[in-house]
């Protein structure tokens, strides 16, 4: 019987996460696993590009970032970081 699962997508570890090729359902387990993989790597700068369209994705980005634990503070970009079709995260360190 085959295995219909698709493989997992790699993601570059860059301090950029562009969500708009990820369905909306992934989003939370997405952001939480590249937040930790930030870490292990010593980046504590995130930008999270979300797109401007209605919003309704840049605020379910901020929920997820208000209740993270890993995450120290955020705020939108600027004109130069994206506006406020992205937004800035700065990670906790991690523990050690």
């Amino acid at each position: 019987m085959a295995d219909d699962t698709p493989p997992p997508v790699r993601i570059p570890i860059t301090g950029e996460l562009d969500l708009h090729t990820f369905p909306p359902a992934e989003v939370a387990s997405l952001i939480d696993e590249y937040f930790q993989e930030c870490r292990k790597r010593g980046l504590t700068e995130v930008r999270i590009i979300h797109g401007k369209g209605t919003g309704t994705l840049r605020e379910t980005v901020h929920a997820l970032l208000r209740r993270s634990p890993l995450v120290a503070s955020f705020r939108l970009g600027n004109e130069t970081s994206g506006g406020w079709g992205a937004t800035l995260v700065r990670l906790k360190a991690p523990p050690g």
